[in-house]
Protein backbone atom coordinates (compact mmCIF):
# COMPACT_ATOMS: atom_id res chain seq x y z
CA UNK A 1 0.00 0.00 0.00
CA UNK A 2 2.69 2.59 1.37
CA UNK A 3 4.63 1.37 -2.00
CA UNK A 4 1.31 2.60 -4.18
CA UNK A 5 1.28 5.76 -2.55
CA UNK A 6 4.74 7.28 -2.98
CA UNK A 7 4.15 6.68 -6.85
CA UNK A 8 0.97 7.91 -6.69
CA UNK A 9 2.31 11.41 -5.06
CA UNK A 10 5.42 11.22 -7.45
CA UNK A 11 3.36 11.03 -10.26
CA UNK A 12 1.10 13.59 -8.94
CA UNK A 13 3.96 16.04 -8.00
CA UNK A 14 5.34 15.26 -12.12
CA UNK A 15 2.15 16.14 -13.30
CA UNK A 16 1.33 19.30 -11.57
CA UNK A 17 4.99 20.55 -12.21
CA UNK A 18 4.30 19.86 -15.43
CA UNK A 19 1.08 21.95 -15.92
CA UNK A 20 3.14 24.66 -13.60
CA UNK A 21 5.66 24.78 -15.98
CA UNK A 22 3.45 25.24 -18.92
CA UNK A 23 1.38 27.69 -17.93
CA UNK A 24 3.49 29.77 -15.38
CA UNK A 25 7.10 29.59 -15.58
CA UNK A 26 9.51 26.89 -17.16
CA UNK A 27 11.93 26.92 -14.11
CA UNK A 28 8.41 24.85 -12.27
CA UNK A 29 10.62 21.76 -14.36
CA UNK A 30 13.40 22.10 -12.03
CA UNK A 31 11.20 20.18 -9.50
CA UNK A 32 10.18 17.82 -12.07
CA UNK A 33 13.65 17.00 -12.21
CA UNK A 34 14.16 17.17 -8.28
CA UNK A 35 11.42 14.26 -8.11
CA UNK A 36 12.85 12.22 -10.68
CA UNK A 37 16.21 12.34 -8.96
CA UNK A 38 14.64 11.40 -5.70
CA UNK A 39 13.17 8.54 -7.09
CA UNK A 40 16.37 7.14 -8.89
CA UNK A 41 18.14 7.93 -5.59
CA UNK A 42 15.92 5.45 -4.10
CA UNK A 43 16.18 3.15 -6.35
CA UNK A 44 19.69 3.12 -6.11
CA UNK A 45 19.91 3.64 -2.31
CA UNK A 46 16.59 1.68 -1.10
CA UNK A 47 15.77 4.57 0.88
CA UNK A 48 13.00 6.88 0.58
CA UNK A 49 12.15 10.11 2.24
CA UNK A 50 8.42 10.21 1.44
CA UNK A 51 8.45 6.49 2.52
CA UNK A 52 10.14 7.77 5.92
CA UNK A 53 7.15 10.42 6.03
CA UNK A 54 4.74 7.95 5.48
CA UNK A 55 5.49 5.43 8.07
CA UNK A 56 6.00 7.95 10.64
CA UNK A 57 2.25 9.08 9.81
CA UNK A 58 1.41 5.45 10.47
CA UNK A 59 0.96 4.01 6.80
CA UNK A 60 2.06 0.69 7.22
CA UNK A 61 3.27 -2.02 4.07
Amino acid sequence: MKNRIVRGIAGTFILISLILAIYVNQNWLWFTAFVGANLLQSSLTKWCLMDTILEKLGIKN
